[in-house]
């Protein structure tokens, strides 16, 4: 299981431009005039994009730079995190009751950072089930399915045997989620948390779509 985290596990809407905000003043003494597309992108991606944008030329220095201020910023939230969003309708309870069935293993693909993924989730109780360590993060590419390829071969290290594609299920709010799926013959599943409907989930090509995650049963009936 490959789960998402913005608008899949968690609402913490707005405080991606606030520290980006802050990060660029920081790093390059320059005021934030355009905000980047944040849904169903990478971290790497979108700090490329903001750096271009304001003219910068986004060197892997800079960007690491723009990163390690991004996580102190989130360091320093970390304790009152909650207090800024809340956990979706059914997220602790999916992953709990996942949690509880033989032969699956949950972790992440998400854009975020791998250390901001962890303050966002244990924010809200939401870490204990997963295993961060298998995950793919923004800092990988700027493409969104080599964040898949890059979790299902750490899997496969771990566990000692490939995973087959349909084994892979992938969790997000996105159309980006599901490219990023498919691409890889996962099992795409949207859930219409976020800022796309569950008509264009379904146009986009989920296998499964789910308004929320808040009926565990048909939630777990569905995918395993």
């Amino acid at each position: 299981m490959l789960w998402d985290i913005d608008l899949t596990l968690v609402d913490l809407r707005g405080l991606g431009g606030r520290w980006y905000t802050e990060a660029l003043a920081t790093v390059a003494g320059v005021e934030l005039t355009a905000m980047p597309s944040f849904p169903g992108r990478t971290e790497r991606a979108i700090t490329t994009e903001l750096l271009a944008t304001h003219g910068i030329e986004p060197t892997e220095e800079l960007i690491q730079r723009v990163w390690r201020e991004l996580i102190e910023l989130s360091a320093g939230m970390a304790p009152t995190l909650a207090g800024y969003g809340r956990a979706l309708p059914g997220a602790a309870q999916a992953l709990a009751a996942l949690a509880e069935r033989e032969g699956v293993v949950q972790t992440l693909v998400t854009g975020n950072l791998p250390e901001i993924a962890r303050h966002k989730l244990a924010a809200f109780a939401l870490d204990t089930h997963l295993d961060f360590g298998i995950g793919g993060y923004g800092t990988v590419s700027a493409h969104r399915p080599d964040l898949v390829a890059h979790a299902m071969k750490l899997a496969a290290a771990k566990l000692g045997e490939a995973v087959p594609p349909e084994a892979v299920v992938v969790v997000g709010d996105t159309p980006h989620d599901v490219t990023a799926a498919l691409d890889h013959g996962a099992v795409a599943v949207g859930v219409a948390t976020g800022r796309h409907t569950a008509r264009q989930l379904v146009d986009s090509g989920a296998h499964l779509v789910f308004d929320d995650l808040s009926d565990t049963e048909a939630l777990l009936a569905a995918l395993l």
